[in-house]
């Protein structure tokens, strides 16, 4: 009878300390994807790249919410990235704000390696880690507005696996100097690579794996 009891103790008390972070998850509303689509910067456009976001969020208990990915794209009908995330606030898994608005998202955010949390409340490996992906695609200018369509940098507006170039930020704010652009979450540099840019493998060669940010837009 004891042992029974205490059986039953212990699976209520694993059960209630699950309850805090099931909780902050179905409340996040930012996280850096856990894993991309693997098809380098194919993302089949800004829908594949929502959906995605949409079926991670799910997956981590924050369904009921509108999910859509940090990026921009270029030529006619560009989408500038800081114009489809909503308002804010954005709280990551574990319930820590990025960003009380779109003005402090571009400006003097909460944005480092430990609070780009994965939509599963995990730290991503970033620079000094093996393998390194800090770098993630926004295809965003610094304000998070979109390139003009002279250059290539949305990897044909996440529809190419070989030629062209995507602009990435560092998730870690760290780079290989401590220029602004280095330690930039969503402005760093272009992707390139033997692979055409845009393939998975070029991603790689430079510290990403094709992973980018979700918000939630309500």
């Amino acid at each position: 009878m004891n042992l029974h009891f205490a059986t039953l103790s212990l699976a209520a008390l694993l059960a209630g300390s699950a309850l805090p972070a099931q909780a902050q998850q179905s409340a996040m509303t930012f996280f850096v994807t856990s894993a991309g689509l693997g098809k380098g910067a194919d993302l089949g456009g800004l829908a594949g790249a929502d959906a995605h976001c949409q079926s991670l969020a799910g997956a981590a208990g924050a369904s009921g919410k509108t999910w859509r990915a940090y990026l921009s794209t270029q030529g006619a009908g560009a989408v500038n990235a800081r114009d489809r995330i909503g308002k804010g606030p954005w709280v990551n898994a574990k319930g820590a704000t990025i960003a009380k608005d779109v003005a402090e998202l571009h400006g003097s955010n909460n944005l480092t390696k430990q609070t780009a949390l994965s939509e599963k409340g995990e730290v991503i490996n970033g620079r000094g880690d093996t393998p390194n992906k800090h770098d993630v695609l926004t295809g965003s200018q610094p304000d998070g507005t979109a390139f003009a369509p002279d250059k290539d940098m949305t990897c044909k507006n996440y529809t190419s696996s070989t030629e062209g170039a995507v602009m990435v930020g560092h998730h870690d704010r760290q780079g290989l100097n401590t220029e602004p652009p280095a330690l930039s979450w969503n402005s760093s540099h272009p992707s390139r690579g033997p692979g055409g840019g845009c393939a998975q493998t070029d991603l790689k060669s430079t510290g990403g794996d094709g992973l980018f940010y979700c918000f939630a837009a309500n």
